[in-house]
């Protein structure tokens, strides 16, 4: 033993202290560069739409971000009379959610590097302890100064406070596991139910933590095993399924019933359909936890529990309504009733987005069915034509899980030249199908963002595929001259461009050595962080199922695997 370890000696209490400051520092590194950095008004795209919304509580784009609004509605009210400020002070609030997510993120790394110690906190040595808080310092301070997210930090957009969902609910997991044989640790369950009832608010990307909270789950209270892994997984997906199509369109689909059934078959006024099930939603609650409570059926009270916080963070949706019917300056698609609320959760607006079975791009339409909703009109609801009908395409020209569907004209030559179709009167292939989805989807769409974090990126400026825009870079000549041409024969305004970052592939072979030894030392936590890593990112490739030409980057959607 060293000089310096003979007198060290450390308990839960002093390391739980360490931890803390620890990550406070990290924390206020994190708050520092995010508001000495925030835009000073509002940025491109949707953070002028955001940035008016909240400032006035007005109704944006579907399907709303209502939690978000409210929240930087109150950060927008330190801008006092000068309207001026409103933009920097709604800025700051994605200032501040990032950095909580570093803070967050830095906790969850101490967590699994102590586990891969293998000690119990009483034997570590001071080098142990430096090697535990180091491991968060450096994983924080990385993704703190990455590319994606930084730039995500520092405007008015909603990717800052759902990623700070993300990072609770995964740190809350981890309070659960610590404590899971305790009385009272499912009270971290709920919690993170509540707080995915809230993130949906905000937007559904904090919803992909939910496969790997319930691995936690399962690796904390059952031996794993090959076949007995299914059974999660399976939760997972049935979960995910639940609420993003049964809770968040369902109890809005189930509303729109009773209101219809009230208005039109009973002659009574609006809304009191609505009225009448959420009063009746309410009763079957409190009479579902009082039943299980004085049957002691724990299990069941503990699924009602979660379905009852759920509902109430899902519940700021009601200030769309409300808001709607204020008639505020900007009210796209006006959902002031319940089936307009129900059309402008579903995206309706924004067409159908096939992912299991679909057409191809040159697919004939055969035949279209006209889809209707209900319009408000004198006491009663019309039916009424919607805008988007269905449409129904050759079955020659259709295939199972469709990457090349779009119809538009820019997207059909994206298609043609990204999956190399020579012939695009013919059904292509699905080989051609699969190419388009590797080449552009993952790699130019995902792996490309993914190199401008860990690897470097040739400029800001946004690219579709040539070789002077929007790449990823190393900085090791010969592997960007294969990719990109010669390095050293580029003109100043390329080569100097202040958007031009190389980092070697240093932070990505940290990433991948630490990815390595983690997995040697504990693998169920490895592959709780991949799943994590994978659902934050290629599953989101395969979900959005993105068209070429994309009229923004898109990397702030995958910041989360980042």
């Amino acid at each position: 033993m060293s000089k310096s370890e003979k007198g060290f000696q450390l308990n839960q209490k002093k390391y739980r202290q360490i931890n803390n400051y620890t990550g406070w520092i990290v924390l206020l590194i994190a708050s520092f560069t995010y508001l000495s950095t925030i835009e000073p008004t509002t940025s491109f795209w949707d953070c002028g739409e955001f940035i008016a919304t909240a400032h006035k509580l007005e109704v944006g784009h579907p399907p709303g971000a209502p939690l978000f609004m409210i929240a930087a509605k109150v950060f927008s009210l330190a801008a006092g009379d000068d309207v001026t400020q409103v933009a920097k002070m709604i800025n700051s609030l994605s200032a501040m959610a990032s950095a909580f997510t570093i803070l967050f993120l830095f906790w969850t790394i101490t967590y699994f590097a102590a586990k891969i110690v293998r000690k119990p906190i009483e034997e570590y040595s001071i080098n142990d302890l430096i090697g535990v808080m180091g491991s968060g310092v450096v994983g924080a301070l990385t993704y703190t100064f990455s590319d994606s997210f930084w730039f995500s930090a520092v405007e008015g957009e909603v990717y800052a406070l759902s990623s700070l969902f993300t990072a609770v609910v995964f740190w809350a997991i981890l309070k659960w596991e610590r404590i899971a044989d305790e009385k009272y640790s499912d009270r971290w369950l709920v919690f993170i139910a509540y707080m995915m009832g809230l993130s949906i608010g905000v937007h559904l990307l904090n919803l992909l933590a939910i496969p790997a909270i319930v691995f936690v789950y399962y690796f904390k209270k059952y031996e794993p095993s090959k076949r007995g892994i299914t059974s999660p997984s399976v939760i997972s997906v049935l979960l995910l399924g639940i609420i993003m199509y049964g809770i968040i369109p369902g109890l809005i689909q189930v509303a729109s019933w009773f209101e219809l059934l009230f208005v039109n078959s009973f002659g009574l006024p609006f809304n009191t359909g609505v009225l009448f099930y959420m009063l009746l939603l309410a009763a079957g609650i409190v009479w579902g936890l009082m039943y299980t409570v004085k049957t002691q059926k724990v299990i069941l009270n503990t699924i009602i529990l979660f379905f009852t916080v759920i509902v109430i963070g899902y519940s700021s949706f009601t200030m769309i309504v409300v808001r709607s019917l204020a008639e505020p300056p900007m009210n796209e698609n006006q959902p002031d009733n319940v089936f307009a609320l129900l059309s402008y959760l579903n995206r309706e607006q924004y067409g159908d987005r096939p992912l299991v079975h679909g057409q191809y791009f040159n697919a004939d339409v055969i035949a279209q069915e006209t889809q209707y909703t209900y319009v408000p009109i004198g006491n009663k609801y019309v039916k009424t034509p919607k805008v988007n009908p269905k449409y129904t395409y050759d079955p020659e020209f259709t295939t199972v899980f469709p990457r090349i569907y779009s119809h538009q004209a820019n997207h059909k030559s994206g298609y043609i030249n990204w999956a190399n179709i020579k012939d695009d009167k013919k059904k292509p292939s699905f080989g051609q199908n699969l190419s388009f989805l590797f080449k552009y989807q993952i790699g130019y769409m995902y792996l490309r963002y993914f190199m401008w974090n860990f690897s470097g990126r040739q400029n800001d400026i946004q690219g579709h595929g040539g070789y002077l825009k929007g790449n990823w870079l190393s900085g090791i000549p010969f592997i960007d001259n294969i990719r990109l041409g010669p390095q050293d024969k580029l003109p100043q305004s390329i080569s100097s461009h202040k958007a031009r970052n190389k980092y070697y592939m240093l932070p990505l072979l940290l990433g991948l050595l630490g990815m390595i030894f983690m997995y040697n030392q504990r693998p169920k936590q490895f592959l709780i962080v991949l799943l994590l890593f994978v659902l934050t990112g290629l599953a989101i490739v395969i979900y959005l199922n993105q068209t070429p030409y994309q009229p923004r980057e898109r990397d702030y959607a995958y910041a989360g695997s980042f």
